[in-house]
């Protein structure tokens, strides 16, 4: 209780003037996180729900729901004005209509998100709950991801599909800079 209310009363507090990265990080327990960079301009709401892996980049400007578990791995970068959210009343509240009371009603989804390491998620992109995104994966701007995306997706469009794979666009480079391969196959070719 008094880790979180100092999380948030940091995060206020930092909000006083232009966005600015806090680096280094702390979760919600006050465990520093390896190479962490998180915007003072992201809300996180539930942040004791909400899993970092080592060196993730979170940008300006982002919402993330995290009270039904949020799992970002590690080397991701959120850019900016990105939403994730694990819960979602938009359903329940259209069919209630004015008896709607909020969670725990029909059609009320609540569902954790996961996101594979080293995946890109593109600015204005929103993140539905229950959606899970393998590693490797870019998700392109302005994107609505609602589902599961195998590993080395790139995820484009509202609603978003999977619309190619990133090895191929990864390929030209590692074919220029074959220094690289060792790098990539590091963490690409392990489950």
């Amino acid at each position: 209780m008094i880790i979180r209310l100092y999380h948030k009363l940091k995060q206020k507090w930092l909000r006083f003037g232009s966005p600015v990265m806090i680096h280094p990080y702390f979760d919600h327990d006050g465990v520093l996180l390896k190479g962490v960079r998180v915007s003072n301009s992201t809300f996180i709401d539930y942040p004791e729900f909400l899993k970092l892996g080592e060196n993730v980049f979170i940008g300006h400007f982002n919402f993330i729901e995290a009270s039904n578990g949020i799992s970002i791995g590690e080397g991701c970068q959120i850019t900016n004005f990105v939403s994730i959210t694990s819960h979602s009343s938009h359903k329940s509240i259209r069919l209630y209509g004015r008896e709607y009371k909020g969670v725990d009603m029909k059609a009320y989804v609540k569902a954790p998100v996961e996101i594979g390491a080293f995946s890109f998620i593109g600015p204005h992109s929103t993140i539905m709950p229950g959606s899970s995104i393998g590693k490797g994966c870019i998700v392109s701007a302005n994107s609505y991801v609602n589902g599961n995306f195998p590993d080395f997706s790139i995820i484009a469009g509202n609603p978003a599909k999977s619309v190619g794979d990133s090895r191929e666009m990864d390929a030209p480079y590692l074919n220029e800079f074959p220094e690289l391969r060792t790098f990539y196959d590091d963490w690409a070719t392990k489950k």
